[in-house]
């Protein structure tokens, strides 16, 4: 059966399953990946912008391969949680879940709950642990991998002690809301290379096949050198609760942390932090400044935008636009698009590469994956590949690379926020810390959560 599916996957693949399909063999690429229009369009001679092996390509096979069993614990029990805890189960044989922790218990004991019905896993009451504190009690507990996927804000803290514990990783995004965050994960991610721990983190498009074909066939100069881009996450309203009786200003916050700055880090750092990211990646380059605006609309609770419009100004002086909104009623787009000097790639309606004439030269084919590969859902694919690399005793640290994208989306948010122009080394190196004086799960002063009013100074 396995070697049916490498005999599949390499057919599907063809002649790029390395790095990409070389110059001479754009034009034999196989139809299970492509449609053409307008002739051959691939044949003349395109200078790469990476060497093949040069870069990083995830091998997305259905099933990670057999090997040790591997036990993980879930920090953050909710939706992000329980869903990470199926796509780990549904990446491997032989890995379990045997901890949990959560700031609630109703959170822990409902994911405990989803595990034994869907999947007869039992989680004793003495691996259910709960509290700002529970996530060190899960990392001690003995498990060999942790899944983070509490709100944002306390990602770095939880990601360091981790990696101080030595323990392997999966980090859902963003991976930090402010500054003094950045510097601990950027720390922690050197921390985590030099124990040769692997760390992946949620920004599932780079696990996304039809995202990794894409990238391949830009670093292999279809469209010619980078020369600007546009990215989009223009949708609905997000989820809101309201406040419930009983509920202290801080449960309340964290029960609704989509909707507050300092757990969430704003929908531009939170979601729009994919789109941003595929730039980042795709280019190689980081942002030397940010000049944007935002505004409050319609949002119901919680302290923070629901739009955002940033320019950023990359390092090789390269413009990208960024524009993310959440309010019903409006146009929706979630979608990169990236200009070069030969042509252009979007992901909109199907990944397509195009000549300047607006000739289509490639574009990838769902259908085919779909029929050559059982496992075709990236939040799946990103355990798949974290499994593979500690099994195989391989590194792979994507925290580092997370964080330029992360930071990107802070420093666009900051300049919407404040109406300042903002800078990498300035908010790179910055005291801007987000930890409220007094968190904790009791009193908090509520009215010190205000939304950002940009040219006040506050």
């Amino acid at each position: 059966m396995k070697e049916k599916h490498n005999i599949s996957r390499r057919s599907f693949f063809k002649q790029s399953a390395l790095a990409g399909i070389g110059v001479a063999g754009l034009s034999q690429v196989s139809s299970l990946l492509t449609s053409c229009s307008g002739g051959d369009k691939t044949s003349s001679g395109f200078t790469p912008l990476k060497e093949p092996g040069s870069y990083y390509i995830p091998d997305l096979m259905d099933v990670a391969k057999d090997g040790k069993k591997l036990t993980a614990g879930v920090i953050g029990c909710g939706g992000r949680g329980s869903g990470a805890a199926q796509d780990w189960l549904n990446a491997a044989n032989d890995v379990t879940i045997v901890a949990l922790a959560d700031v609630f218990q109703d959170r822990v004991d409902g994911l405990a709950n989803q595990l034994q019905n869907d999947r007869g896993i039992t989680i004793p009451e003495d691996k259910r642990f709960v509290g700002l504190d529970a996530y060190k009690q899960l990392i001690d507990s003995g498990v060999d991998v942790v899944i983070a996927t509490a709100p944002p804000f306390f990602r770095p803290d939880h990601f360091k002690y981790a990696i101080e514990k030595g323990k392997h990783c999966f980090l859902e995004k963003p991976l930090f809301v402010d500054a003094v965050g950045y510097r601990k994960v950027v720390a922690a991610a050197k921390q985590a290379q030099a124990k040769n721990l692997c760390v992946v983190t949620g920004t599932q498009r780079h696990h996304e096949r039809k995202y990794v074909e894409s990238y391949k066939r830009i670093m292999d100069g279809m469209i010619g050198e980078i020369t600007g881009g546009t990215v989009y996450w223009n949708q609905g309203m997000l989820w809101y609760r309201d406040r419930q009786p009983g509920w202290s200003e801080a449960e309340w916050m964290i029960r609704d942390w989509v909707n507050w700055k300092w757990l969430s880090g704003d929908h531009i750092i939170e979601q729009h932090v994919h789109n941003i990211d595929v730039f980042t990646w795709f280019s190689g380059l980081k942002p030397v400044s940010a000049t944007g605006f935002g505004s409050r609309q319609r949002r119901v609770t919680g302290d923070q935008y629901d739009n955002f419009s940033i320019d950023f100004e990359m390092e090789n002086g390269v413009h990208l636009h960024s524009m993310c909104r959440q309010i019903d009623g409006c146009s929706t787009n979630v979608s990169e698009f990236i200009q070069g000097t030969k042509g252009s790639w979007s992901s909109n309606n199907g990944h397509t590469i195009k000549d300047l004439k607006g000739n289509i030269l490639w574009q990838y084919d769902m259908d085919e994956e779909n029929k050559n590969f059982k496992q075709t859902n990236p939040y799946t694919l990103e355990h798949v590949n974290l499994i593979n690399h500690i099994r195989s005793n391989t590194l792979i640290e994507q925290a580092s690379e997370t964080a330029i994208s992360n930071m990107a989306a802070l420093m666009g948010r900051e300049s919407a926020y404040s109406g300042e122009t903002t800078t990498w080394d300035n908010m790179s190196s910055s005291t801007l810390d987000y930890t409220p004086a007094d968190l904790n799960l009791g009193k908090m002063d509520i009215s010190k959560f205000v939304v950002p009013v940009p040219g006040s100074g506050q």
